[in-house]
């Protein structure tokens, strides 16, 4: 049995900075990712962040990752176990995690939870053809591999994920047909949505993805356009020859351990799933487990960060730890994290958000 003051579970964005918050209180921490790399979907964010000094505007996802996988992998109070995976969590508070084929055991006093989302998928015929990929996997080709998936690509969903894959995709060399979104309004934030159009790449709103076609791989596809009530209308069918489709059309939280491990969930829409009621400390209904990043709700890597330092802070200061500046550092998250979540595109989250509070 291997025993720690707090272990956190995902080494993303969110469980680095509270890894990095509740070490520099003072609190032992073991962090631990199923990756053989820290840093989470980062690695794959090429793109520059905007927002406030304190949200890494104008800084790549890639760089904030190396950055802080650095801080955490070079503080002596932080151990870290890559490729490990979480197995379970058990009634007497025990993880179970599984590392090169050996069983561990860990008992923490205090657990955060940061495991992040899974890509949803979409239903449609042949949407298992060779050439059909999630926006994820493309990311990783592209921006981590360095390997183009193809020639000529379909995006489906006009979210920020979608136009910032499909401007990488430009970027890289490969042609992408258009973008196509069944909401009757984009999703992703302007400055990413302009960048495409100014590139020459349609967004085909209240259109979705009718069927694929090919035969040992995907050849191309025919797309629709939705009606008021989202059905599709006869006769507004638009074909395109692609060898690639982009499936971008939203995550979902992975919340199995909370699950598991008993804490009160509720499904919210404006959070994309089952996530966690949690207090203003993001310490859920089981005393001692707290959560941080998109497994309450998927929302930004920014947020992720935030709300990350916020639960090492306060799993750390529960322990009894404490620093002279715990009351700005704390006040100084909450305002980002209300900055973040502020304005019309901010609406959505506050509202998910004001259903799980404790």
């Amino acid at each position: 049995m291997r025993y720690t003051e707090i272990c956190i579970i995902g080494g993303g964005p969110a469980g680095l900075t509270a890894a990095l918050k509740a070490a520099g209180l003072g609190a032992e921490v073991t962090l631990v990712d199923r990756n053989d790399y820290l840093g989470g979907q980062l690695i794959k964010q090429t793109h520059r962040f905007f927002g406030s000094k304190q949200q890494r505007a104008s800084e790549r996802g890639i760089n904030i990752a190396r950055e802080l996988s650095a801080a955490v992998l070079n503080n002596d109070k932080i151990k870290v176990l890559t490729e490990a995976t979480v197995l379970g969590y058990y009634e007497d508070g025990v993880v179970a995690v599984e590392q090169h084929d050996k069983f561990i055991k860990i008992k923490p006093q205090k657990l955060i939870v940061a495991t992040g989302g899974a890509e949803k998928t979409l239903a449609f015929p042949n949407n298992d053809l060779p050439g059909i990929y999630g926006a994820g996997a493309v990311q990783t080709l592209v921006n981590v591999n360095g390997v183009k998936p193809g020639k000529k690509v379909l995006m489906v969903g006009a979210g920020n994920i979608g136009v910032i894959v499909s401007y990488q995709l430009i970027q890289a060399g490969v042609e992408v047909a258009a973008i196509i979104e069944a909401a009757p309004t984009i999703g992703a934030y302007w400055v990413h949505a302009s960048k495409v159009v100014r590139a020459g790449v349609p967004i085909y709103t209240s259109h979705t993805i009718k069927r694929a076609w090919g035969d040992q791989e995907l050849e191309g596809a025919t797309v629709v356009k939705l009606d008021e009530n989202w059905q599709p209308i006869a006769g507004t069918e638009i074909d395109f020859d692609v060898d690639v489709i982009c499936l971008s059309v939203g995550l979902s939280p992975l919340t199995e351990l909370l699950w598991q491990a008993g804490c009160k969930m509720a499904y919210v829409p404006e959070l994309c799933g089952h996530v966690p009621l949690r207090n203003e400390n993001l310490e859920t209904s089981i005393p001692g487990i707290y959560v941080a990043g998109d497994v309450g709700g998927i929302e930004e890597a920014s947020a992720a960060m935030m709300e990350g330092a916020l639960a090492g802070l306060n799993a750390a200061k529960s322990l009894g730890y404490h620093a002279p500046d715990f009351a700005e550092q704390r006040a100084g998250v909450l305002k980002e994290l209300e900055g973040l979540r502020s304005g019309p595109v901010g609406e959505k989250i506050r509202s998910g958000l004001a259903k799980v509070v404790l």
